[in-house]
């Protein structure tokens, strides 16, 4: 499972007036698919958080194509396209039918709880994550 991808329907509280979707929804669309992608991988929040560690987003990079409305059918997709000591940068798509509506570079760090310094990402999660890199 290189690409991981979540069926999603637009709500009314997902638009804006013009019921159009409100572009800082995206991102929690895409939140959605990569916490799902890392549960199918077995890395659910509970379990991250007994290892004293914490997976922050550090930062995005998203260009919207398309407006997406209210009641659309999406696709959001999640893949890992690099895998480095502390980090990972997830490639991140919205899609109806097969029109893209937004993509993001989203990078992952992983950080301890107490002091939320940067910190390695634990070996059983490199471990099920590393095959499924695109590009290193």
């Amino acid at each position: 499972m290189r690409e991981f991808k979540l069926p999603l329907r637009v709500y009314i509280e997902d638009t804006d007036a013009g019921g159009i979707v409100y572009y800082v929804n995206y991102l929690k669309f895409m939140e959605r698919a990569r916490t799902e992608y890392m549960r199918e991988l077995g890395f659910d929040k509970p379990a991250i958080l007994d290892d004293g560690k914490l997976l922050v987003v550090h930062s995005v990079n998203a260009q919207y194509k398309r407006p997406a409305q209210l009641d659309d059918e999406l696709q959001v997709s999640a893949q890992v396209i690099l895998l480095k000591r502390s980090f990972l940068i997830f490639r991140q798509q919205v899609w109806r039918d097969d029109t893209l509506m937004c993509e993001a570079d989203i990078k992952v760090a992983c950080v301890t709880q107490d002091t939320m310094k940067p910190t390695a990402i634990p070996d059983n999660m490199r471990n099920a994550v590393q095959p499924l890199v695109i590009s290193d």
